[in-house]
């Protein structure tokens, strides 16, 4: 059975030299993506891809984010190399990734629309990558909300990848975070926070058909499924100095609908439970096969072969199991 893995990250050869001249010490997840030789070596990512029948390969760039790495002008200068390194990739190489994601510098919202443009008429790409924050801003802000208008006028998908560093403590009372909870539990409260404030944004009555793909199976939203249900039908009632009771009037339906019109990937790194419950709340076709490779301790197989093994073991039906692996992506990325 084909699979198309929608989440694969890389740094392409052009990319990853001005990175590495750019910000060649960059802490935390830069000193991660330094140590994974798949991210760069193509001959070794090829040697992954071929242990599994059928499988493909969206691209993205790899963390961290270029608006992490430079100032606005270098940031710039990264998104191009990025995106073109990637759209060459698909080009010499359509039956192994038959398509890449854009990025954005999104330190220079108004360079970050005309990338978008450029990566998605004059490179083929097929949607773009947003971070859950955008150099520690939300993204809905007024200056990033363009970005939001013009997927919807491409009716191509944004990928939601979450962010945040060690020097987000977990405590108030100390000045960063330790055993690198800033990632384990971090990343997945990014991600939710990012969906709750595009809802409450009201990004989904404005813009009905947008497609948001939330990394790691929509992070906390399934499993709190009941605090996004009746919890926030009462919003409002715990906040003594704002009145969101307009909020609520103001959208038209509950909260909790608007998080079940996100899509999600299966990035879990073979939680079996979790694929469930995630599937369970968003439905079989608003959830797509993805592995987060090569993030994983094998630096490349592990997480694509235990996410497989956990697709392959759900009690679905075949046809909803190809629709989990490539044909909710072909449908969304519009590609062959």
């Amino acid at each position: 059975m084909r699979k198309l893995d929608v989440f694969t990250h890389i740094l392409p050869e052009p990319y990853f030299r001005l990175m590495m001249r750019i910000a060649p010490q960059h802490k935390d997840m830069g000193k991660r993506v330094r140590a994974v030789p798949m991210l760069v070596d193509l001959d070794e990512r090829f040697r992954v891809m071929d242990r599994f029948d059928g499988y493909q390969q969206i691209l993205s760039l790899a963390v961290p984010p270029v608006e992490a790495l430079a100032p606005p002008d270098g940031a710039i200068d990264l998104a191009r190399a990025g995106n073109d390194g990637m759209a060459e990739l698909v080009t010499r190489y359509p039956d192994r990734f038959p398509g890449f994601i854009a990025g954005l510098p999104m330190n220079a919202p108004d360079a970050a629309i005309v990338e978008a443009h450029r990566a998605i008429r004059d490179l083929g790409a097929r949607g773009v990558q947003l971070y859950s924050n955008a150099a520690g801003r939300p993204l809905t802000v007024p200056e990033y909300l363009p970005l939001f208008d013009l997927m919807a006028g491409y009716d191509l998908p944004i990928w939601l990848h979450p962010a945040r560093g060690a020097d987000f403590p977990d405590y108030l009372t100390e000045d960063r975070s330790h055993f690198e909870i800033w990632w384990t539990f971090g990343w997945p409260y990014e991600t939710s926070v990012a969906m709750a404030r595009i809802v409450f944004a009201g990004l989904f009555d404005r813009y009905p058909q947008l497609k948001i793909i939330t990394h790691h199976m929509g992070a906390m939203a399934p499993y709190f499924e009941g605090r996004l249900g009746y919890g926030w039908d009462q919003l409002g009632r715990r906040t003594t100095d704002q009145d969101y009771s307009a909020v609520l009037r103001s959208l038209r339906k509950r909260p909790i609908d608007y998080f079940r019109m996100f899509y999600a990937d299966t990035a879990l790194f073979g939680a079996a439970a979790a694929t469930e419950c995630g599937l369970k709340f968003f439905g079989v076709d608003r959830v797509l096969f993805a592995s987060d490779s090569p993030f994983d301790p094998e630096k490349g197989p592990l997480f694509i072969r235990e996410t497989i093994k956990v697709i392959d073991g759900l009690p679905i039906s075949d046809g909803d199991r190809e629709r989990i692996y490539w044909r909710n992506a072909v449908r969304l990325l519009k590609v062959e």
